[in-house]
């Protein structure tokens, strides 16, 4: 595992960021670029590049650290919960595409692919599987940076969820960590309260335990379902209700369970 926290000094010579060997901006700024700065983790194994890249960015005005491997990035985007990701996908123990669905099982952080492989069918698969952005080296810093403003603007623009949700008779306010039923609050714990509040959010949706695994408890590549669905008991007997009569969580058999509005 190669892991590094980006020297910020950057008073030697520029280095390079492209295999044609263009010269980085001798004269950047976070002005002439925008005033969007963001804390980054790039995943890099090319040692050249990860540190043109990493010195690029820092002078721009970023924050940013490194790993030489995919499982080191994917760690330390886990431990460092990085505004933006740029990650290659020819890494030397995973490949870049298998780190992007790990990453994608269990944060939303924008991901910019930044890679040498131009095939169109590649590009749209690593869309599709989750990345925010595609770019093909050579690239400039200018440009990777506008990629990285406009993926935060983005972000931005998507919002958070509504602090209040609600479905039915059911009241979540989520900056107060609080719920209701009927007028009448939930007493939950912790993880009753985050596991309603995401059924809450995707009502009407089926959701399926490896979901509400990686998700809820943090467990992407799954693990014991009958936490879920201890979980789930101790919801619908606070809800008022069980198994064998469902008024709000409805189970799909061998498929995952809903939260749904019992009026409709």
């Amino acid at each position: 595992m190669i892991v590094s926290q980006c020297a910020p000094d950057c008073s030697k010579s520029r280095i390079r960021l492209d295999e044609d060997s263009a010269r980085s901006p001798t004269s950047t700024s976070q002005a002439s670029y925008g005033l969007a700065v963001a804390d980054i983790v790039i995943i890099e194994d090319e040692p050249r590049i990860r540190e043109a890249v990493c010195r690029s960015l820092i002078e721009l005005g970023h924050t940013v650290r490194s790993s030489g491997d995919g499982l080191g990035g994917l760690r330390m985007v886990m431990d460092e919960a990085p505004e933006v990701v740029i990650l290659d996908l020819g890494l030397p123990d995973v490949e870049g595409g298998e780190i992007l669905k790990m990453l994608r099982a269990v944060t939303e952080v924008p991901v910019i692919v930044a890679t040498a492989r131009d095939d169109d069918a590649e590009v749209v698969a690593t869309l599709d599987a989750g990345a925010d952005d595609y770019v093909v080296k050579p690239y400039s810093a200018a440009q990777l940076d506008a990629r990285i403003r406009a993926v935060l603007r983005r972000s931005a623009s998507s919002g958070e969820p509504a602090p209040v949700i609600a479905v039915g008779g059911l009241r979540i306010d989520t900056d107060r960590h609080e719920a209701s039923l009927d007028d009448q609050p939930l007493e939950l714990s912790r993880k009753e309260f985050e596991l309603l509040a995401y059924l809450a959010d995707n009502a009407g949706t089926v959701v399926t335990k490896r979901q509400l695994l990686a998700d809820i408890w943090g467990q992407p590549y799954g693990g014991a379902d009958k936490t879920v669905d201890v979980h789930l008991s101790w919801l619908r007997r606070k809800l008022g209700e069980t198994a064998a009569e469902p008024r709000m969580l409805r189970t799909i058999r061998g498929v995952g369970v809903k939260l749904v509005d019992p009026g409709t």
